[in-house]
């Protein structure tokens, strides 16, 4: 297969680069580098320094190289930040996705993969199955949706085949430690709990203890962000092989409670905990089932809670002691 990654210099799609060389593809990668690195480029992937909103952009690579598949990674995913700038979510995460559908077209490019966010299913709670009503409570959710609506209908009218994937929180590093989550202004569990044990952060404060749970902590569902990529390059062979159109959910289909993750960090290093009171809004459980994607593409989780946070560490300890 020759891929287009979009985005293929972020955290997600450069992991997913990798998966794909690693299964011996052809790569080709369009990035604009406002959130991506080249640090993070494979350096047998062909790479273009561009932008999926400039259709010239778009058009320079489909130009250039044979495309069998694209992925698209390129999203903005700042949930606050989406909040206060609607309009740049929608420009970016909509728009850009609708000038790479058009040029895919003319090109007579007919698959995609999409990553998409189980933040499409707004305020849910328990396990999300792919049928849930899709209610998003932000504007970030609500462009992932309007995009893979806008996807959906694309494969009506002109027969493209898609594969849409949906998940909660992605942590962990690649096994080579050469690449991972590089950014320094972290909001998701797993790396803010490794920043307590390496001296980039006091302590790790747990909102609630009191929940229906085992440990009375939430329960939420994490995916190695290498596993995460193995699903793409998965989805990309399902659709080169004739496989029709899907959205499947991607995760743990049991999760892991707050105290949980934080006693995995702690086995590695000693974490200081402070526990506070609930968060407004926060469910008890939010999962995603895989048993869609375990049916379809024989996909399922080979990394455990304990494989997500010391890749993790490891990879966060190499770029903070530079």
């Amino acid at each position: 297969m020759r891929v287009l990654v979009v985005g293929g210099a972020g955290y997600i799609g450069s992991h997913t680069v990798y998966e794909l060389i690693k299964d011996h593809q052809e790569v080709i990668i369009l990035d604009n580098l406002s959130s991506g690195y080249m640090e993070l480029v494979h350096p047998e992937a062909t790479f273009y320094q561009g932008d999926i909103r400039n259709k010239a952009d778009v058009i320079r690579v489909f130009a250039k190289e044979e495309i069998d598949v694209v992925m698209h990674f390129a999203a903005k995913i700042v949930v606050p930040e989406s909040v206060k700038e609607p309009l740049e979510y929608y420009y970016n995460n909509v728009e850009g996705v609708r000038v790479l559908l058009e040029v895919m077209k003319e090109f007579n490019v007919k698959k995609i993969v999409f990553s998409s966010t189980a933040a499409v299913y707004g305020e849910a709670s328990g396990i999300c199955h792919e049928d849930d009503p899709t209610v998003p409570i932000n504007p970030y959710g609500e462009t992932k949706l309007a995009t893979e609506k806008m996807i959906k209908w694309v494969s009506n009218a002109y027969g493209f085949n898609y594969v849409i994937f949906r998940y909660f929180n992605v942590a962990g590093a690649d096994q080579s430690l050469k690449i991972g989550l590089m950014k320094d202004q972290l909001t998701h569990l797993i790396p803010v709990a490794i920043q307590g044990i390496i001296g980039l952060r006091d302590h790790l404060m747990i909102f609630g203890d009191d929940y229906p749970t085992k440990d009375g902590t939430c329960i939420r569902d994490y995916i190695h962000v290498s596993d995460l990529a193995y699903a793409h390059v998965l989805g990309a062979h399902y659709l080169v092989n004739g496989g029709t159109s899907e959205t499947m959910n991607l995760g743990s289909n049991a999760g892991f409670t707050v105290r949980e993750v934080a006693e995995a960090v702690n086995a590695i290093a000693p974490l200081k905990v402070v526990m506070g009171p609930r968060r407004d809004g926060d469910p008890a459980e939010l999962v995603a089932s895989n048993d869609k994607a375990k049916r379809i593409l024989n996909w399922s989780p080979k990394y455990n809670l304990k494989d997500i946070v010391q890749s993790d560490y490891l990879y966060r300890k190499k770029i903070s002691y530079k």
